[in-house]
């Protein structure tokens, strides 16, 4: 057993870590989630009983898509699955958020979870009923009826424009705490 005095951490010259980023999250996940809810309005009573509409050049068509499911057409007649799975990553994305003291996190996680709030709020309140709603999609590209490439809608780009953020960031060795990893280990 040692009798050297123990030396204290030096905590009034440590740099003091990054501030938490949750109201960064926050302002992304409203205001993305209030776009995706506006265009959902607009799309669903312009768009109703109306043939596509062709923009750039039929590189890009909006159309009213009522999808009881997922993406590809995966999971039909799952939607209270899917809707519970959303709940699962909202409930987790807001325990995270602070932790969070990296600005890219944080507007990925803002954007994923503006996604998941989006469509939540599509299965829980349109029709045919609360957990059974089907997601409104209106954007088609190449083609309509989402024949080349699955409809989707804001929601669906936030949750997949977030995903990639957050994929690139672990790959640059950025951490949620603000940290940055090096490359050796």
């Amino acid at each position: 057993m040692s009798t050297e005095p123990r030396s204290e951490p030096d905590t009034e010259n440590a740099p003091a870590p990054p501030r938490r980023r949750v109201g960064v999250l926050a302002v992304v996940a409203v205001l993305v989630f209030g776009l995706d809810l506006v265009t959902k309005v607009i799309i669903a009573s312009t768009l109703d009983g109306r043939e596509p509409v062709r923009i750039l050049g039929g590189l890009v068509y909006l159309q009213l898509i009522r999808n009881p499911g997922a993406a590809f057409g995966m999971a039909n007649g799952m939607t209270w699955l899917l809707a519970l799975v959303a709940i699962g990553v909202v409930v987790s994305l807001i325990w995270f958020a602070r932790r969070l003291r990296s600005v890219g996190w944080a507007i990925g996680l803002g954007l994923v979870l503006a996604g998941a709030l989006g469509n939540l709020s599509d299965r829980i309140f349109r029709s045919p009923g609360p957990f059974r709603g089907h997601v409104v999609d209106f954007i088609s590209l190449f083609a309509p009826n989402g024949s080349t490439w699955p409809a989707f809608n804001v929601a669906d780009s936030a949750i997949c424009v977030g995903g990639a953020l957050i994929v690139l960031l672990s790959l640059l060795g950025r951490e949620y705490d603000g940290s940055v990893r090096s490359g050796r280990k």
